[in-house]
């Protein structure tokens, strides 16, 4: 399974018109079964399916630790690796099977009714005391850049990347699906034995939606930072949960729609940071 395939193209720069190899993110269906039945399908690119299909496990509050986890395997008997099978540990109750497949748009898809999105977490992100100084926040986007391998062949990728409060980067992970690398880097903090996330900070490469929020709670994140829009829902959500939400995280601005308390205005360009609505 590669993470990029080649494709001939025609590029075609002012008049000129010239035929190239190009690299593009690959994009394939994943099956996750659990102790052998499925539970949903996502498009995802190929690599860290492990990873994948713990987090999406404990987004879906159905896991919390290493020790819920039995045994996971690609079903090697099907000539595939786009079938992924979890085992999990006696005593642990699997999750409700989805109702559809999932696209690397939507995380959420299949879900019966927006009450069984608000999966009830484990940790509350209110309680964390973290602090982050707003000079710290302005250097992730081009921290996370920076370790987008990945994108750097294709540009079509989304990239998701935990740090500590000081901007150190702990994992990073890249995907089709911004919720997919979210997922695979929860699914490493899983199987790492480091959930919860208390004291750090995920920063996404795209808008940050009502799903990614969720998933930060269910790992037990207090800050989440985006370099685009969040949306209404997310918003809510975050200030319901106590989360500390941040979009717009571009250069020397950001907008703080939750959680302001947990930032310190530090550095130059510090009045640029603004409380869109606090919570």
């Amino acid at each position: 399974m590669y993470r990029t395939k080649k494709r001939q193209i025609t590029q075609i720069t002012a008049h000129v018109s010239t035929r190239r190899r190009d690299s593009l993110a690959t994009e394939e269906p994943l099956e996750i079964r659990v102790d052998g039945q499925a539970l949903t399908v996502t498009m995802r690119t190929p690599g860290d399916d492990f990873d994948l299909a713990a987090g999406f496990l404990v987004s879906e509050g159905t896991i919390a630790a290493p020790h819920d986890l039995s045994t996971m395997r690609h079903c090697a008997d099907l000539d595939t690796y786009n079938v992924l099978d979890v085992r999990l540990a006696p005593g642990v109750e699997p999750p409700q099977a989805r109702n559809f497949s999932t696209t690397s748009a939507c995380g959420v898809c299949g879900k019966a009714s927006l009450e069984a999105v608000r999966t009830v977490a484990r940790w509350s992100a209110r309680d964390d005391p973290a602090r982050i100084g707003s000079h710290v926040l302005r250097e992730l986007p081009d921290r996370l850049r920076a370790a987008q391998r990945v994108f750097d062949r294709t540009g079509g990728l989304h990239a998701a990347g935990l740090f500590d409060l000081e901007g150190g980067v702990l994992c990073v992970r890249e995907d089709v699906g911004r919720h997919n690398a979210v997922d695979k880097l929860v699914g490493w903090a899983l199987r790492e034995g480091r959930l919860p996330l208390a004291g750090t900070v995920l920063m996404v490469s795209g808008r940050a939606s009502f799903e990614l929020v969720q998933k930060a709670v269910m790992a037990g994140i207090p800050v989440l930072a985006a370099v685009s829009a969040p949306s209404s829902l997310a918003v809510e959500l975050a200030a319901e949960e106590g989360l500390t939400l941040i979009g717009f995280l571009r250069g020397d601005s950001m907008n703080v729609y939750t959680g302001e308390h947990r930032l310190t205005l530090t550095g130059s360009g510090h009045g640029s940071a603004r409380a869109a609505t606090s919570g």
